[in-house]
């Protein structure tokens, strides 16, 4: 392995957790496929998923990233970032006290982290790797992964959620009485989730095994510190009188808007009919008409803000920047140009991860672990239904949104173990996959203790669902 003049070799660290957690999957897969007769799936497992890797997740990813880092640049440019950073610079000093309070990274990590909270995944992804490209800036560690990369991947697993929409969607479309129900216990479950999070991330970082080593997990040839952040941005044009009054009419208007669609149903309908394909999975059904009559006045107010946020955003950057004489075409292009090379960046990354866990799937690994399991959860008051949804959140989001449909189906959808697996799908996260995809997108080999953190959060998820839904729902 690489290693600096002067620093501790590589080579005398502890190696990362995730390549023994790459090679336990890749060696049981094969072993376990040649016990079972399944070989020939764990081969199908492997090549489907180096398919799906690039052309179902990298490539559809390089337009998205695109749009939002043109967007981000124009967010930078008028001052935007700016301004969000010093409205929260307390709780960001706190979680990450290694960046400085103007840094651009700021302001990407507060936009990944409200767009997460909306369910906005299309939003997320790239202002989530806009904000790991702006914190590899400030990494003196090239390839290892910085404390504030390991918080950043943590919240990112275990975002509080306000409304899990397609869980909601989807027990909607089974004919759930009372959708919304599990809207209470996600919001409870991810809290705790996140809090574990935040606490495994400070006091993993304090252990040995897990401090960053100068050079450590650098690529060959790498340098041993990365770019000196270009945090000195140009100061824009101020707001002339005339710019601040399009800005309040165009306050008011939103808030017009906001108000007529929460306070009437019918018209809550029908923005949700028009956006759907947008904001759910296309194999999700709307709700029944009547739902949204039924639904709280708060559940209409957050999936309004939900459905609005993205078109709001797509308008207003581009507005607020021309106002502040910000040359709005050329700094989008500046910006977007990047979406390439950050897309194909994982592609690597991307195939590894879904490679191992493809194998693993197709040689039945999923189904030995609940059978090892089971004996041990059940008498914890955990159902042996929900093994397989919760073995499979942390590597794949497809394989548990087929497994949680399943599941309702099967169950009922106003089932116990149905909305134990609805709040379990929405205070969970795909932790593997966000990783591949964080920390692919900026080289980092050395993942330190984010899959531990990671992991735990998505375990005290699992268990704050099960214990909540269970008081809860009986």
């Amino acid at each position: 392995m690489f290693s600096l003049a002067g620093e501790k070799s590589a080579a005398n660290t502890p190696a990362p957790m995730l390549n023994y957690l790459w090679l336990a999957l890749v060696t049981l897969a094969v072993l376990i496929g040649a016990a079972t007769g399944r070989l020939a799936e764990v081969t199908s497992g492997a090549f489907g998923m180096a398919e799906t890797a690039v052309m179902k997740i990298a490539l559809p990813l390089v337009g998205v990233m695109a749009l939002w880092l043109g967007l981000m640049r124009l967010a930078e440019r008028s001052g935007l970032v700016q301004v969000l950073a010093r409205a929260l610079r307390p709780v960001m000093k706190w979680l990450f006290p290694d960046v400085p309070a103007d840094h651009p990274a700021q302001g990407s990590m507060l936009m990944n982290m409200a767009a997460n909270m909306l369910g906005l995944s299309n939003a997320a992804t790239p202002l989530g790797l806009r904000a790991m490209r702006d914190l590899e800036t400030l990494n003196k560690t090239p390839g290892t992964a910085t404390d504030a990369m390991v918080m950043f991947l943590a919240i990112n697993t275990s975002s509080i959620q306000l409304l899990p929409a397609t869980a909601i969607a989807i027990l909607a479309a089974q004919g759930s009485k009372d959708p919304t129900a599990i809207v209470g216990t996600a919001l409870i479950a991810t809290t705790f989730s996140t809090l574990a999070g935040i606490s495994a991330v400070k006091w993993l970082q304090r252990w040995r095994a897990f401090r960053a080593e100068p050079g450590a997990g650098a690529a060959p040839g790498a340098a041993a510190t990365a770019a000196p952040a270009d945090v000195a941005l140009p100061e824009p044009a101020p707001l002339t009188r005339g710019g601040k009054a399009t800005l309040a009419l165009l306050g008011l208007a939103c808030a017009a808007l906001f108000a007529w669609i929460v306070l009437a149903p019918q018209s809550y309908r029908t923005l949700t009919s028009e956006l759907h394909h947008a904001i759910f999975p296309a194999n999700v059904a709307l709700p029944a008409a009547g739902d949204a009559a039924a639904s709280s006045l708060f559940l209409r107010a957050v999936g309004t803000l939900s459905l609005l946020a993205v078109p709001l955003m797509l308008l207003f950057f581009p507005l607020y920047a021309a106002l502040r004489r910000v040359k709005i075409y050329e700094e989008f292009i500046e910006g977007a140009k990047d979406g390439f090379g950050v897309a194909t960046r994982v592609v690597p990354f991307l195939v590894a991860i879904l490679v191992a866990i493809g194998m693993f799937r197709g040689a039945g690994g999923i189904e030995a672990m609940k059978s090892l399991l089971a004996p041990v959860l059940v008498p914890l008051g955990f159902p042996p239904d929900l093994l397989p949804l919760a073995l499979v959140r942390p590597l794949s989001g497809s394989a548990s949104l087929a497994m949680f449909s399943e599941l309702v189906q099967t169950t009922g959808p106003d089932s116990l173990v149905s909305r134990i697996a609805g709040t379990i799908y929405g205070s969970t996260e795909t932790t593997f996959y966000v990783i591949a995809v964080y920390f692919g997108s900026v080289g980092i080999r050395r993942t330190r203790h984010a899959v531990a953190a990671g992991l735990f959060a998505d375990f005290i998820g699992v268990v704050a669902s099960v214990a909540i839904c269970r008081l809860m729902f009986g």
